[in-house]
């Protein structure tokens, strides 16, 4: 069974079957969106994001159907259901489906930022976070060592650079730890890789300034429930937003 066969059978359907990415059954109120695999960390998948609205070409195709089914989520009562899409890109990036899972699941919908993702009712996961990480230099990094599994070295001088320059206040919420916690918590906070040390996969040039950033373990967690890893300007405007509704 083919993918539109597969959303026909759940009595679904789309405006174009070569683009579209998520789908609709009015009679039953429910909307579908496909889950990639690259999107998806643990019980969490990004389904939609502001950031898909153009691509090389253009405006992308999809996109306002995909933002209207969003819309009919949030402010309709859609019921939001999704299925595991396996991706595999073409010669020139575009996404392709190299395969999916004939399985629909009830999801809840929530946005950060400009991002909507679709998670698992009993969604409790946590990530397991890296704490790690005025000068030029730059330090090697990367390095694989040998432990239970696979880890990545982080070069305790390029986490020192990172604070003396950008200090120990979170980029995200401004959270002090010295102001809070007084003496114990002076020079704490976690060091944020803006490019996953892990996506990396070998030694680098890494420039503590511009590819570090200190962020509290609040901060940090919630920027890994996304994959890819929200941003910090995404995160911070999403505190924002929330204050503001």
């Amino acid at each position: 069974m083919n993918r539109r066969d597969f959303i026909e059978s759940q009595g679904a359907t789309c405006k174009n079957w070569q683009w579209s990415w998520s789908f609709i059954n009015e009679a039953k109120r429910i909307i579908i969106f496909g889950a990639w695999d690259r999107d998806t960390v643990g019980k969490r998948t990004r389904i939609f994001s502001e950031d898909w609205k153009e691509n090389q070409r253009g405006m992308r195709a999809g996109f306002v159907q995909s933002r209207e089914h969003i819309r009919l989520i949030e402010e309709d009562g859609f019921q939001l259901m999704t299925f595991p899409m396996h991706r595999k890109d073409d010669k020139e990036g575009r996404a392709k489906i190299g395969g999916f899972t004939q399985k629909l699941t009830k999801r809840k919908l929530s946005k950060v930022g400009g991002d909507w993702f679709a998670s698992d009712y009993d969604d409790v996961s946590s990530v397991t976070l890296a704490e790690e990480i005025s000068s030029p230099e730059k330090y090697s990094e990367g390095t694989r060592v040998s432990v239970t599994i696979n880890a990545y070295e982080r070069n305790p001088k390029a986490r020192a650079a990172c604070v003396a320059h950008h200090g120990y206040i979170c980029a995200v919420c401004g959270f002090d730890f010295a102001n809070v916690y007084g003496d114990i918590g002076e020079n704490f906070t976690h060091v944020h890789h803006v490019v996953p040390i892990g996506k990396i996969g070998k030694e680098y040039e890494i420039d503590p300034i511009k590819d570090l950033i200190p962020v509290c373990p609040n901060c940090h967690a919630m920027i890994h429930r996304a994959e890819p890893p929200l941003t910090v300007e995404q995160l911070r405007r999403h505190i924002s937003d929330l204050k503001k509704s």
